[in-house]
């Protein structure tokens, strides 16, 4: 199968979303499915990968939801697209090279969309780079599970997102930098309904299997 898949799920609690993606990742190891990304948004929320040390999670009790992606704990919620690209990976399976796609789509996705976004030596994500002494700020946080050549979790762009709920944890377990949103960084409200179709056709340009 050589078709990419994009599927716009609107808002959905997170617990459900991980139910999907378990359902689909299921289908496409078994070869029932093409490749698939689920676009959406979720209701407030904290997630923590695996590496995610205690002190990094809310100190006033807010609920966290504890994840078999990598990485760090994180926020989802309204104003953020979250892309899960459930996809299989070519013979060797390489998680670097596939992070590093999904980096190139978000860096494309967001230079359509007014801001300037690369790539941080040793970190995952997508970043605006802070210039005059001034900290980099992290505009998309990726996470990433591969099971049986398949992946699951993905990313998360801040569009329109309230900042603020980054203030509870340290996000992604970084104290040196920040968080920041294509909204923060144009001055102008990008909603996540303007931001989704460019990231679509980045995800396709980068995702799609050759064919022929």
């Amino acid at each position: 199968m050589s078709e990419l898949v994009q599927v716009h799920a609107g808002v959905v609690p997170y617990d459900v979303a991980w139910a999907e993606q378990r359902r689909v990742h299921a289908a496409r190891v078994a070869g029932e499915t093409p490749d698939t990304v689920l676009l959406l948004e979720h209701p407030p929320v904290y997630t923590a990968g695996k590496r995610t040390a205690p002190d990094e999670r809310p100190t006033d009790g807010t609920p966290v939801i504890d994840v078999d992606r990598g990485g760090k704990i994180t926020w989802h919620g309204p104003g953020q697209l979250v892309g899960y690209p459930i996809v299989r990976l070519p013979d060797p399976v390489d998680v670097v090279a596939h992070v590093r796609r999904v980096e190139e789509a978000l860096i494309l996705a967001c230079a359509d969309l007014g801001v300037e976004a690369t790539r941080v030596e040793g970190r995952s994500g997508v970043w605006v780079l802070g210039a005059d002494g001034a900290q980099d700020r992290k505009v998309a946080a990726i996470g990433i599970r591969v099971s049986a050549g398949v992946t699951m979790h993905g990313f998360a762009l801040n569009c329109d997102c309230d900042l603020t709920w980054f203030d509870r944890i340290v996000p992604c377990g970084l104290t040196d930098a920040t968080v920041t949103s294509l909204s923060q960084e144009t001055g102008r409200v990008v909603t996540v309904a303007e931001a989704t179709p460019y990231v679509e056709k980045r995800l396709a340009e980068v995702l799609s299997p050759p064919t022929g």
